[in-house]
């Protein structure tokens, strides 16, 4: 199964139990898989969100899934987590969820990883935002090789209108 293929059937059997995908990546050999899996619970905040059991849970249920339906067999390396306070910005619904907060990129085409904050998703491609030196910059998602969400302090929360 090829790894879009397997990114749709997990974000389904994800979300059918309840919780949303934040990130998965595949890497390895198909015979030989190595799937890490991050879900939370919907609209929960950093700290508040999937438990050590809601992982449990999911990694039985997408082991009993790749050892029948998906083809995948016996062997391979599951790892099910939930993001933590620094939550990966990876599909288009964060980034469109997360507009005004800010996250730290590592994107090619930027320099270093700087922090940025998410201005709009003009299209599903591409998202604006505003760099740390008050330009502004559009980049396709798929030049983006990490974007962490940044826990706002108490501060900048009352700043917020």
């Amino acid at each position: 199964m090829g790894a879009d293929l397997l990114l749709g059937a997990v974000r389904r059997l994800v979300t059918d139990l309840g919780f949303e995908l934040v990130e998965f990546l595949a890497s390895g050999p198909p015979q030989h898989p190595a799937i890490q899996v991050r879900i939370d619970r919907p609209g929960s905040t950093p700290g508040h969100g999937a438990t050590a059991e809601d992982c449990a849970r999911t990694s039985r249920a997408l082991e009993s899934w790749l050892e029948t339906e998906a083809g995948v067999g016996p062997r391979y390396q599951l790892q099910v987590s939930s993001p933590g306070i620094e939550r990966p910005v990876r599909f288009p619904e964060h980034w469109r969820r997360y507009q005004g907060r800010t996250v730290v990129v590592t994107a090619r085409g930027l320099r270093g990883h700087p922090k940025a904050v998410i201005l709009e998703m003009p299209d599903e491609d591409h998202v604006r935002l505003r760099l740390p030196d008050g330009t502004e910059a559009q980049l396709a998602l798929a030049m983006i090789k990490e974007a962490l969400l940044q826990e706002e302090t108490a501060a900048e929360t009352r700043r917020k209108p």
